[in-house]
């Protein structure tokens, strides 16, 4: 399908993806509470800090920090690497491609449809926010905020290109899912979900920072907080968007590759 129609099948695509969210509500709604440990970790630190401040982090700092870890976490997920990795090895995958719209495409739009049913729990959240620590704990500056909501798309980016990738390589194994706890695992210690990035030994820190997990929740969230100023914050922005561009390029290849396998073997 060519451009121009591709562009005007994406809001039926949409609409077809968010009734599918909301026909699996309860499913989905059990997935994002499951994703509740910030809450657990925001409890745990603010006890630490009880009689001093860890870092620059005391117990209103913390309360802001884990409470837009599970705001960020809500709306960057994505759980494509399982539903690919589900497709593939039942060969479901075959429908999808008969469509004339890329899966890749399909794929991102199913994500993004859900976006309505993630802020219905986001928003609250954000509510609490503000009424347990004020708009203090934001930060004021409207560029820091222009490039929070860039870090925002850019988090999405690279947590989907991830989750597209390590389905990717269901093509070549029989599952892919235990790629993906190793990366979960490691994106649950170096992303900033259970402690802050800055929190971390300087030599630990300084390779956390050419990761790519940060740049899933940590920098929107100290964005979002006001850890850095402008050219900090446009400097860590530049380096998100260059993993997001790398990722592409590697899924891309892998999808390709893996397409050729999945037709050698009658897929």
């Amino acid at each position: 399908m060519k451009l121009p129609a591709t562009a005007r099948a994406l809001p039926t695509l949409f609409k077809v993806s968010f009734a599918e969210a909301v026909a699996y509500r309860a499913e989905f709604l059990v997935w994002m509470f499951s994703t509740t440990m910030p809450l657990i970790m925001l409890a745990l630190w603010s006890a630490v800090a009880r009689d001093a401040p860890v870092g620059r982090f005391g117990q209103k700092e913390f309360v802001a920090y884990f409470l837009a870890t599970f705001i960020v976490r809500q709306l960057t997920g994505s759980w494509v690497a399982w539903e690919m990795n589900f497709e593939i090895r039942q060969g479901t995958l075959a429908l999808r491609l008969l469509r004339p719209i890329p899966p890749m495409l399909t794929y991102a739009v199913q994500n993004l449809a859900a976006q309505p049913l993630r802020l219905v729990v986001a928003l609250p959240m954000a509510a609490i926010w503000l009424a347990s620590t004020g708009a203090g704990q934001l930060t004021r500056d409207p560029v820091v905020w222009a490039a929070f909501v860039a870090a925002m798309l850019g988090a999405w980016l690279v947590t989907f290109l991830t989750s597209f990738t390590i389905g990717c390589l269901a093509f070549f194994m029989e599952s892919s899912l235990k790629v993906m706890d190793v990366w979960l695992t490691l994106f649950f210690v170096f992303s900033g979900y259970l402690i802050p990035v800055e929190l971390f030994p300087p030599a630990l820190r300084a390779v956390v920072d050419w990761l790519p997990f940060r740049f899933q929740i940590g920098l929107p969230v100290e964005l979002m907080t006001g850890a850095h100023d402008r050219a900090a914050a446009l400097a860590l922005l530049g380096r998100q968007w260059g993993w997001a561009a790398l990722m592409m390029g590697g899924t891309i290849l892998l999808w390709r590759k893996g397409l050729q396998r999945f037709a050698a073997y009658g897929g």
